[in-house]
């Protein structure tokens, strides 16, 4: 699938398209762009959260090659361009966070590493910075330091993360894991009304990436199923355990939204201050995409960027 361009968000020039072949044959989709011709800083990774795509950080690219950066992108298997596991398109389905984890190996040694120049950052948002934070432990992982926004490190929600597991663990024991989560459906998340919606306080950002969706439908996703959140569960879980911080070697510049209402921001309190190298900030007044916010909030945002990643004004 190409990139997709529209009038109020034109695909950013310079880009190189094309898929990828997993481990498992799935066609994952990606996306690259060179450093601006004044010399190049290194290469920034961007990683949307779930439901997310390529298109919907085509201003963030922009931003990172006015900073000196190349950037690099991708869609994780099961949503945008990438192939998708059910016959039911808009389920957000994936069997283990695993999988995420050996695509993005597969990303950096395909993709990035040949084509892109190093030095290498992370920006990564949501279920995608929960996935960066895994590699952030290997003793060989490509980035040289991370920045998070509004990372998943435990939902947001009434139940505790321990029984959310053992529901859908037992869920999926009794063959529902690909069906949809209660009250879940069909319906493409960035499509529901501005009035009342969880990620962004920032109206024209909000009807720009539904005006995407409109244009590419099948870029869209619905609610995740039983098997999502098992998995989910589950890489949240490590993420939580006794002992598992001290193994995260990797800096880490934490961003929390200060009105989220999909993760924890205690969590993420937690997580920063057990880290080695690790520091949170949080936007007051944003919610969970931060960088789909209001001007101001993203001024924030790119200013603690560019003060934590070596290169940047």
């Amino acid at each position: 699938m190409t990139l997709v361009g529209i009038v109020r968000n034109p695909v950013p020039p310079g880009a190189v398209a094309g898929t990828f072949s997993a481990h498992d044959g799935v066609a994952l989709r990606f996306a690259r762009w060179g450093p601006p011709r004044r010399g190049s800083k290194g290469t920034v990774c961007v990683f949307g959260g779930r439901t997310e795509f390529i298109e919907k950080y085509f201003e963030t690219i922009s931003d990172l090659r006015q900073r000196g950066f190349a950037a690099a992108t991708m869609d994780w298997r099961g949503q945008g361009g990438s192939s998708r596991p059910l016959r039911n398109k808009f389920k957000g389905h994936v069997e283990d966070f695993s999988q995420f984890e050996s695509d993005l190996d597969l990303f950096m040694s395909e993709i990035v590493l040949p084509d892109c120049p190093p030095p290498y950052f992370a920006l990564a948002h949501s279920m995608g910075a929960n996935i960066l934070i895994h590699a952030a432990c290997k003793r060989d992982c490509w980035f040289e330091r991370m920045v998070l926004s509004s990372p998943m490190i435990a939902l947001r929600a009434g139940a505790s993360l321990a029984l959310i597991a053992r529901l859908a663990q037992l869920g999926v024991f009794f063959g529902l894991g690909d069906i949809y989560v209660p009250g879940g459906g069909d319906a493409a998340s960035g499509l529901e009304p501005f009035k009342g919606n969880k990620l962004t306080s920032d109206k024209r950002r909000h009807e720009r990436n539904a005006l995407i969706l409109k244009a590419a439908p099948g870029l869209g996703l619905g609610s995740p199923t039983i098997g999502w959140l098992r998995a989910a569960a589950a890489s949240m879980k490590t993420i939580n355990a006794f002992g598992f911080a001290p193994r995260v070697h990797v800096p880490i510049l934490m961003l929390a939204a200060g009105q989220d209402q999909v993760v924890s921001n205690s969590a993420i309190e937690e997580l920063a201050a057990q880290l080695r190298a690790g520091s949170r900030v949080t936007l007051d007044g944003a919610r969970h995409e931060l960088l789909q916010e209001r001007d101001h909030l993203r001024e924030q945002l790119w200013s603690v960027f560019d003060a934590f990643v070596p290169g940047s004004p």
